[in-house]
Formats: C-alpha cells, sequence, structure tokens
C-alpha cells in the first residue's frame, strides 16, 4: 500500500503555516487542532516543519521569548518528504531512521497531504486486523 492511499480518506485542507508567522501563533494552531507539527509554506513551496519538538529546544535556548520569534528563524528547513506513491513501510522506514514523526506528502512540487508515523501505525495495525479476520472467516467456512 502506499501514502496516496492512506490520504484517499481525508478531506479538507492541510492545516500549515507561513515562514512569517510568530511562534505564538503557530502553538496557537497546534492547540486548536490537537496536532504535533504543521508544514511551513512559503507561497505553495514547504520551506520547513514546525514541531513540538522544535519548541521544545527553543524554550530550552532561548525561554519565553521564543514565542516571538518568527517561524522562518526556527523552524526545521529543508524537510524530508514523500511522494503519494511512496510505500507505507517506505515511509515508516524512513521515518523511524532519520528519528522523525511527521512528513510532508509532495506531488508535482506541490504539497498534497501531511502524514505521521501515528497515521502510518494505524494503517499498518488496521490492515493486520482486517487479514486476520479474514483468515478466521477462511478457516471457519
Amino acid at each position: 500500500m502506499t501514502i496516496g492511499a492512506i490520504l484517499r480518506g481525508r478531506t479538507g485542507p492541510v492545516i500549515a503555516a507561513r515562514k512569517e508567522d510568530k511562534v505564538r501563533a503557530v502553538l496557537d494552531l497546534l492547540a486548536q487542532h490537537r496536532i504535533g507539527a504543521v508544514p511551513v509554506m512559503e507561497g505553495e513551496a514547504i520551506v520547513g516543519i514546525f514541531s513540538e519538538r522544535d519548541l521544545v529546544r527553543l524554550m530550552s535556548s532561548y525561554g519565553p521569548e521564543a514565542l516571538d520569534r518568527q517561524l522562518d528563524d526556527v523552524m526545521t528547513k529543508s524537510p524530508v518528504t514523500c511522494e503519494p506513491s511512496t510505500a507505507v513501510m517506505g515511509a515508516l522506514s524512513q521515518m523511524t531512521q532519520r528519528r522523525i514523526r511527521h512528513l510532508p506528502v509532495v506531488e508535482g512540487g506541490k504539497l498534497v497531504g501531511f502524514i505521521s508515523i501515528g497515521d502510518l501505525v494505524k494503517y499498518r495495525i488496521d490492515r493486520i486486523e482486517a487479514e486476520a479476520a479474514a483468515m478466521r472467516d477462511y478457516i471457519a467456512s
């Protein structure tokens, strides 16, 4: 299965931030949508990611004044991305190796989705449960 299969079930736009946004505003966005990270955009191009991990690092280094900094100064730049055609297991492997929890999904240079490692784990568990149920039904018949 591919990342595109996971994205097909989603509706609505990707929650994103702009590189000129202040950290304080993005924290409100994360809290409001109950998410752990956002892609950071410049126009239609993804230029970074800002996550809870970035916030922890910032607060440790700068204290409360970190909240008034622009994302462009503090985001993780040049994010690792994947395409809708990327295999789920390939994306999981990439996230594990690079120790990241979020992947922007890009197609033709445009952001088409944003997935978390939790999305991928849930998808894998759902598939395993479906296969087990099919096997039980087969054995029972």
